[in-house]
C-alpha cells in the first residue's frame, strides 16, 4: 500500500510517477523498496489518468441518501406478520431444546 501512497503523493505534487521517484519516496518513508512492485506500479500507472481515476473512485464512495429512503426499509422490517414471528419463536424454542 505504501507504493500507492507514494504514487498519490507524487501525483499531488505534480511530479512524474516513475520508478526513480517512487523509489525515492518509498526510501524516504523508511521502507526498503521492492523494485518489482515499483516497476509494476509505474508501468500500470503510465497508462492511467490518475485525476480521472480519483474522480471516479470518489463518486463510487458517495454516502447513501438520508431521510425517508433509509427509514422505509426499517419500517418494513418492523411490520413482520404475526405468523412469521410465531414460526421464528417456535424454531428458536426447538434450538434451545438441543442445548437444554
Amino acid at each position: 500500500m505504501e507504493y500507492v501512497y507514494a504514487a498519490l503523493l507524487l501525483h499531488k505534487l505534480g511530479k512524474p510517477v516513475n520508478e526513480e521517484n517512487l523509489t525515492s519516496v518509498v526510501k524516504a518513508a523508511g521502507v526498503p523498496p521492492d523494485t518489482v512492485k515499483i516497476k509494476a506500479l509505474a508501468s500500470a500507472l503510465s497508462e492511467v489518468n490518475i485525476d480521472e481515476a480519483l474522480k471516479n473512485a470518489s463518486m463510487m464512495a458517495a454516502p447513501a441518501p438520508s431521510g425517508q429512503a433509509q427509514a422505509a426499509p426499517a419500517a418494513k422490517a418492523e411490520e413482520k406478520p404475526k405468523e412469521e414471528e410465531k414460526k421464528e419463536e417456535e424454531a428458536l424454542a426447538g434450538l434451545a431444546s438441543l442445548f437444554g
